[in-house]
């Protein structure tokens, strides 16, 4: 396959095509330098057409929440007071920065999701 910057979606499907005879293709060979490269092209392509916007902040706290087991409780703990826990998920508090502080340092998420609008 002749590489080049990916441009149309026919490009990519090709160069997905391509990738995946050359995957596994042992280190070191022209295969394996060719899967690198087009490795590459995709990732490039897939992040000009597939954007994936940052998740609301309200469900990225629930989910990390859900992945690491915590109860309310436990972000009340992290955050110092359980009122504001159930007034920040009815939406009726927004996050203080010294909220999105400890949010992102208790449970990394990260900052640009934690600032983001809701």
């Amino acid at each position: 396959m002749k590489l080049k910057v990916l441009k149309t979606k026919k490009d990519y499907l090709t160069a997905l095509a391509r990738f995946e005879k050359v995957f596994q293709a042992k280190p070191g060979t022209a295969e394996s330098d060719e899967a690198d490269v087009l490795s590459l092209l995709i990732k490039d392509y897939e992040e000009k057409h597939y954007v994936i916007d940052a998740p609301d902040p309200l469900e990225a706290i629930k989910y990390r929440m859900e992945q690491q087991g915590l109860s309310n409780r436990d972000l009340a703990n992290i955050l110092g007071f359980k009122s504001r826990v159930s007034d920040i998920f009815n939406r009726q508090r927004k996050l203080s920065i010294s909220m999105i502080r400890k949010l992102h340092r208790n449970l990394n998420i990260p900052l640009e999701t934690l600032v983001k609008e809701y």
